[in-house]
């Protein structure tokens, strides 16, 4: 009885690994590199690159894409946007999308942003404004601390920055113990990450309508490959500590940032990131959306574009056009808001931190 359990047990997680195999072709063949791959840092980093026009009014601008995604999350939305105003710079962090996971220091925010500085030199670009969304914050802060020369400013979009209440979904701690994660990761991430993107996706940007076909459009089942699936987790697992550690010396930075976070953030708590931000960064403006999820990139392009004008110098008022984002966002009322925090050991964590939905 109990060698049939085990041969029957031994048969499933090979049929699954299979599956997950055949998951991973038809994802990369659906979604093939769509720039280059630059060496930086023991890196190959997957990269598009747009050049900025005869008429650019704007310096180098890098995107960095948060936890789960890759560059397709923020080119889909800005490439056309800013097309020849600037030298744009889409990217896949280390271990996501199509580039390499690198050396281990590429596990920390720390790693990614040195990766990311090398990858600057590889391209020529002396200077750049970097933009963060949610994790990508992270590393753009880092950038700007330890990369001060190579700053023009930083825009930071629903970021991560400080030590937060409640902890990480628990599919990101069982993917990032040995041996367990990796089986976790070749059996049940692709199929189980297929069910929940749906859900997923309207978590991230309730209260606000996801954009059209953006599961498609973005390349999210990327991260669904074990490889990538495992680099996301590891870079979740440890961010708690880093951001401990690290953002006491946010005061040291002394470029110009802009925050751009939404009041009904429930992915990135804004009174605890966001406003720890413009506390603690010198040259900081914070610009609070009513009723915006944690899709400010998607959501507010304009209010972004501003920013990394405001960022490079020219005279915008930022809070008149977040009022007016506002107007717009007022009637939003799409995807499971109130359900959206992961567990009621969570919610009441981030409610003792006085975080409210309402």
């Amino acid at each position: 009885m109990l060698a049939a359990t085990l041969a029957a047990l031994v048969a499933l997680v090979l049929a699954l690994m299979a599956v997950t195999r055949i998951g991973v072709v038809m994802i990369e063949r659906r979604h093939p590199p769509a720039g280059v791959i630059v060496a930086a840092n023991g890196t190959d980093m997957h990269l598009v690159r747009i050049p900025a026009g005869a008429d650019a009014d704007l310096p180098p601008i890098v995107f960095l894409h948060g936890a789960s995604g890759n560059l397709h999350d923020a080119m889909t939305i800005h490439a056309d946007r800013l097309r020849g105003r600037a030298d744009l710079v889409f990217v896949d962090r280390p271990g996501h999308g199509w580039s390499s996971r690198g050396p281990a220091a590429n596990a920390l925010p720390d790693g990614q942003a040195a990766t990311l500085a090398a990858m600057l030199d590889e391209l020529g670009i002396e200077k750049a404004i970097i933009v963060g969304h949610s994790f990508g914050g992270a590393i753009a802060a880092s950038f700007a601390l330890n990369h001060p020369d190579k700053t023009v400013g930083t825009v930071f979009l629903a970021p991560v920055s400080h030590p937060w209440p409640g902890g990480i979904s628990w599919y990101y701690t069982l993917t990032a113990i040995p041996v367990v994660g990796w089986l976790f990761s070749e059996t049940l991430a692709l199929p189980g990450g297929w069910w929940r993107a749906e859900g997923g996706t309207a978590c991230v940007f309730a209260p606000n309508r996801p954009t059209p076909d953006y599961a498609d459009r973005t390349h999210l089942d990327l991260l669904f490959r074990p490889a990538h699936f495992r680099a996301n987790a590891s870079d979740v697992a440890s961010l708690y500590d880093y951001v401990t550690e690290v953002s006491p010396r946010y005061r040291e930075i002394e470029t110009p940032s802009v925050i751009i976070t939404g009041d009904k953030d429930t992915i990135v708590l804004p009174s605890i990131h966001s406003k720890g931000l413009a506390r603690d960064l010198q040259d900081a403006e914070l610009v609070r959306i009513h009723n915006l999820g944690h899709k400010p990139d998607h959501v507010v392009p304009d209010l972004v574009v501003a920013a990394l004008e405001s960022v490079a110098g020219r005279d915008r008022d930022l809070q008149a056009l977040a009022r007016q984002a506002e107007a717009r966002l007022a009637a939003d009322a799409f995807g499971p808001l109130d359900r959206c925090l992961d567990s009621e050991e969570i919610r009441k964590e981030v409610e003792a931190a006085g975080y409210r939905l309402e």
